[in-house]
């Protein structure tokens, strides 16, 4: 079961801070899981075509899009960060 956390301004738009989710057959790297959960949530396709450039963490490490995933991890989506 993966583990799906939302932060920030994506948590606010989802309603939600985390779901958890049976890894999806054919879901195999984060560009899939990412397209599987826009597939199912026209709010959360809105974020990733408005908001192209959200971040993406597996087991708390930042990655790419063509990362792998597994059953136990944990994944959290958020906007990029600003200072100042």
């Amino acid at each position: 079961m993966l583990t799906i956390n939302y932060f920030a301004s994506i948590r606010e738009a989802l309603g939600k801070s985390q779901e958890q989710l049976e890894l999806p057959s054919g879901v195999k790297s984060v560009a899939d899981l990412i397209a599987h959960l826009a597939a199912g949530s026209t709010r959360f396709r809105a974020l990733i075509e408005n908001e192209g450039k959200i971040l993406v963490a597996v087991n708390q490490t930042v990655v790419g899009r063509a990362h792998l995933l597994f059953e136990h991890d944990e994944i959290a989506f958020f906007p990029p960060m600003t200072g100042g």
